[in-house]
């Protein structure tokens, strides 16, 4: 009989995943996409918009005075579809464009007071769907989720996550410190 206190055998804890299992988690994520975009779709249908838009405002809304140069980077888009998407979006009053302070060439984007109520309805529809999910699945299991999301992602969007969690962070501590 093995002795439940004894350390697990070398090797032991490796994770072996049929391709049953790959394609099983290759399934969740579509249908995660699915249920989890069609949340703000519906309000983005609303208003003649797409995922691109939503995609767009919720980076500029992320990263208030973003250069167009590094939005283009974080969406991975052609120049021509980024124009497309800001144009309507700054037409219809929702993006401001704004020029930079060092180089007066570089076009900085940030949200309008429109543009950060939009995506804060976008948000909050789909806040409910993820909060509601990490409810049920518990501490752990968010954390192993985002260990997984972040084992798919690229290098480049893992540092992204990084600045922006040590950006976070900052921000605690700077309240934190604040007098009440």
């Amino acid at each position: 009989m093995a002795d439940a206190n004894a350390p697990a055998p070398p090797g032991s804890t490796l994770l072996c995943l049929r391709e049953e299992e790959i394609r099983a988690a290759q399934d969740l994520l579509f249908f995660a996409y699915r249920d989890f975009t069609n949340a703000a779709d519906v309000i983005l249908e609303e208003l003649g918009m797409g995922r691109a838009h939503h995609r767009a405002l919720h980076f500029i809304g992320r990263n208030p005075a973003i250069p167009v140069t590094e939005l283009l980077a974080i969406l991975r888009i052609t120049k021509q579809s980024l124009a497309r998407v800001l144009g309507a979006l700054v037409e219809q009053g929702y993006v401001a464009q704004i020029q930079g302070r060092v180089d007066r060439r570089q076009r900085l984007l940030a949200l309008t007071p429109a543009g950060q109520a939009l995506e804060r309805r976008l948000f909050e529809r789909q806040r409910v769907c993820l909060a509601a999910a990490y409810r049920d699945a518990g501490a752990p299991a968010v954390e192993g989720f985002r260990r997984v999301m972040r084992g798919i992602m690229d290098e480049a969007a893992r540092a992204y996550m990084d600045r922006a969690e040590q950006e976070q962070i900052r921000q605690d501590r700077t309240q934190a410190a604040r007098p009440a």
